[in-house]
């Protein structure tokens, strides 16, 4: 007898879910019996993906934020009885999203499918069994958020127009602002997957080498005295490649699981000595920070945008019509100690990207490279056109020419020690928000030699 009526439940669930997609049957699964705020980052349209652990089980686990709460997937994966998710349920008991991500595109569409429909408010699987209610849900507050995924490899892109021209301006002058290829093609670097942390975690002052007499003295070693925060976005890659075949541009969209915020920190003196003719190295790699929870693309979906016309048009495997660009706000706020509330320094927008991430997805795939379920790909620092709109301190403060003011009679150029440093971002609906909570981390002295 459980084990029909497991079959007719799942049935019934199944029902559900494919009516779910029918336009004038949605209206019944607008609001979810969890009471959501407003202002709340985790509306019912969005339920992001995270990885969490409480003090009583200290066992990694997959969940869905919902208001203040965490609906825990490995307790309900039994639930999940379609097509795809149902031979899998075992990817909810695992303590990254990798195995998740790597299902594919249409277990995604399902599983948020199945997810809307058991949280809302007119479906009493949940809502009216106590027992499993009380199993399922966790308050946000008692959690501890870990990496969402494991992640081999990591690339950095350097996307935004704005923020190339300023740096550009800054170094080469204005006649050589963009390098020859930047309007050509997405240009990034590959980073260090080993040092991206969770948000929350703090970040040691880094130590190198720097030459701070622009003559022909030699370098120094020390603690970075200019040490900046960087504004940026990133996705994780779901479904990967074969070695040696590209991933299309008119199916990248397949491949990206969803996106978190970043904080690429760079010590801008030592970048400055090191980058010719490699790159970006020890200036970069001692941390990048991400926020926990994952924000799938679908719920991202009604916030798209136009994307930025580009001239000269890039070359065929580059172009895309369809919009993939994203009106997301983002804000940077700095608190240093002594510092009674956080100052905002940077009020930005993801839309101001050039290149989308399905141009980033098909360009770094093109030459056959392989990407994988849980790789991290970063948009490079987010800048708009206006000053209050620039993603890092380098610009804020044009090179540490200009005082950032942060009100109360503090100031900065680059980081302090002892600073804590918090993006945040959101996209605003109509009475609801579909937000990623935060990106934070606090900077710690340097190691003493």
């Amino acid at each position: 007898m459980a084990a029909v009526e497991s079959i007719w439940k799942g049935l019934a669930l199944l029902l559900l879910v494919t009516l779910r997609s029918i336009p004038e049957f949605n209206c019944s699964f607008e609001m979810s019996f969890i009471k959501v705020d407003e202002s709340s980052d985790f509306s019912y349209h969005n339920l992001p993906y995270g990885v969490f652990s409480t003090r009583d089980n200290p066992r990694h686990r997959i969940g869905v934020a919902i208001g203040d709460q965490i609906l825990d997937l490995s307790v309900i994966k039994h639930l999940f009885n379609g097509p795809v998710l149902g031979q899998h349920q075992d990817v909810f008991d695992q303590p990254t999203l990798n195995a998740f991500m790597g299902l594919g595109y249409d277990a995604w569409r399902e599983a948020r499918k199945y997810v809307q429909m058991l949280l809302a408010a007119n479906e009493s699987t949940l809502r009216d069994d106590a027992h499993l209610r009380g199993r399922a849900f966790v308050d946000q507050s008692s959690a501890v958020m870990h990496l969402p995924a494991e992640i081999g490899d990591y690339t950095d892109f350097y996307s935004s127009k704005d923020h190339a021209t300023n740096v550009g301006i800054m170094f080469r002058g204005k006649e050589n602002a963009l390098m020859p290829n930047w309007l050509r093609l997405p240009v990034g670097y590959h980073g260090r997957a080993s040092s991206v942390i969770v948000s929350g975690t703090p970040i040691r002052r880094p130590q190198g080498q720097m030459r701070p007499d622009p003559s022909n003295h030699p370098p120094v070693f020390g603690a970075s005295k200019q040490l900046d925060v960087e504004l940026e976005m990133a996705f994780f890659v779901g479904s990967g490649n074969k070695l040696g075949e590209p991933v299309p541009i008119e199916k990248a969209h397949e491949h990206i699981f969803g996106m978190v915020l970043m904080n690429d920190w760079s010590a801008r003196d030592i970048q400055a000595w090191e980058y010719v003719p490699l790159g970006p190295f020890l200036g970069k790699n001692f941390g990048t920070t991400i926020s926990p929870w994952v924000v799938p693309m679908e719920a991202l979906t009604p916030f798209v945008e136009a994307n930025a016309v580009q001239d000269p048009q890039p070359l065929p495997y580059l172009q895309h019509q369809d919009p993939y660009t994203f009106n997301i706000n983002l804000f940077v706020s700095i608190k240093g100690e002594g510092m009674r509330e956080a100052a905002t320094i940077c009020k930005s927008n993801f839309k101001y990207m050039y290149w989308t991430m399905k141009q980033q997805l098909a360009h770094h795939t093109v030459n056959g490279c392989n990407v994988r379920p849980g790789d991290l790909l970063a948009s490079g620092t987010i800048s708009g056109p206006d000053p209050e709109s620039f993603g890092s301190m380098l610009e804020l403060s044009w090179r540490g020419s200009k005082v950032i003011d942060l009100g109360g009679g503090e100031s900065r150029t680059f980081l302090k020690d002892g600073d804590e440093v918090t993006i945040t971002g959101y996209c605003e609906g109509r009475g609801y928000r579909v937000g990623f909570g935060q990106c934070q981390g606090k900077i710690l002295p340097a190691l003493q030699q």
